[in-house]
């Protein structure tokens, strides 16, 4: 996934109104006023101190073939894993559906989902087509590249189709933790980020969201302030760096970031998957997938590592309390 930069390298702000900017630019002061308020770090009002280093491992793409799922169970059952966000529009929905409602101490979010990117393996929309027919392609599927979408669509039929894949997620017995973009359609421009926000506190949950230095990077330092400004949570730091090349080192590659981790709540995501036929058919990305499965369920060194450093594994669970909490102190 990346987080922030397009194909391109640059941050969409697409035709964002100026009412817009100047109600984010609002916000970024008011925020900055709470945080005089309250000094206080995410860790800290999580109970623990400033200092420690709190470590979310997500596994993205959960319910999007059997092998998804197989290794997302695994890995949050044996494994490192410790959360997962699932795409709702998939054809393997049910089955891991079906595990989070027999398993409600798992921890599963929504990854919102607007494309269909594999060139034989394709889902649609969960909405209607009528409702959303900007997000849909001639073969009825939803659109294989982020760029197709925001050519085609529009952030409200991108909100439509959000708002259908959490209340589906609800209705399946869910306890939904969190919310992120699959390939980050709700992320690159400003106007599906309004989306993305909207949806957060419609539906009160806590989100992805890059970390500071990114935003700053790509010109737009105020998006977190925007968001806390409505109360809505996110990690500290995330880590959007991409395994891009298959022969790279993933074991080597994870044990670095972890090594170097921030004081702070870090979310860090993963691909994990079985590389099973079904995999191998699926996406030519099936190998990184499958090491990521074995380094983040199975090695030993990984695990020294973080108990070495005294790193602690959390979820979004606790977050997402804590939002709902403040956010209801505040009404």
């Amino acid at each position: 996934m990346r987080e922030l930069a397009s194909s391109a390298g640059v941050f969409h702000a697409g035709p964002v109104k100026a009412m817009n900017l100047t109600r984010l630019l609002t916000a970024a002061v008011a925020v900055s006023v709470g945080y005089a308020a309250d000094s206080l770090s995410l860790g800290e009002r999580l109970g623990y101190k400033a200092t420690d280093r709190l470590l979310i491992v997500n596994c993205d793409d959960v319910g999007m073939c059997h092998a998804a799922n197989q290794a997302a169970i695994e890995s949050m059952e044996r494994g490192l894993v410790t959360s997962g966000t699932i795409m709702v529009s998939c054809p393997w929905f049910n089955e891991i559906a079906q595990y989070a409602r027999a398993h409600p101490e798992r921890n599963f979010g929504v990854h919102l989902c607007h494309t269909a990117e594999w060139k034989l393996y394709r889902w649609g929309p969960v909405a209607s087509r009528e409702q959303v027919p900007g997000l849909v392609d001639e073969q009825g599927c939803l659109w294989p590249s982020v760029e197709q979408v925001y050519a085609h669509s529009n952030p409200d039929e991108a909100m439509v189709e959000a708002r259908a894949q959490i209340r589906k997620a609800l209705a399946a017995g869910i306890d939904v933790t969190h919310l992120d973009s699959h390939m980050g359609t709700l992320q690159y421009d400003l106007r599906y980020m309004e989306a993305y926000l909207k949806l957060a506190i419609e539906f009160d949950l806590p989100v992805r969201m890059a970390s500071q230095t990114t935003l700053e990077k790509f010109g737009q330092p105020d998006l977190r302030a925007r968001f806390a400004a409505q109360g809505i949570l996110f990690p500290d730091h995330f880590i959007h760096e991409e395994l891009k090349d298959e022969s790279r080192d993933v074991k080597g590659f994870w044990l670095r970031i972890l090594q170097q981790l921030s004081p702070g709540v870090t979310e860090l995501y993963i691909h994990a998957a079985k590389p099973t036929e079904e995999l191998q058919a699926i996406t030519g990305s099936w190998r990184t997938r499958g090491q990521e499965f074995d380094v983040f369920t199975t090695d030993p060194e990984l695990r020294q590592i973080i108990a070495q450093t005294g790193i602690v594994r959390v979820s979004y669970r606790p977050i997402r309390e804590l939002q709902r909490r403040l956010r209801a102190q505040a009404r």
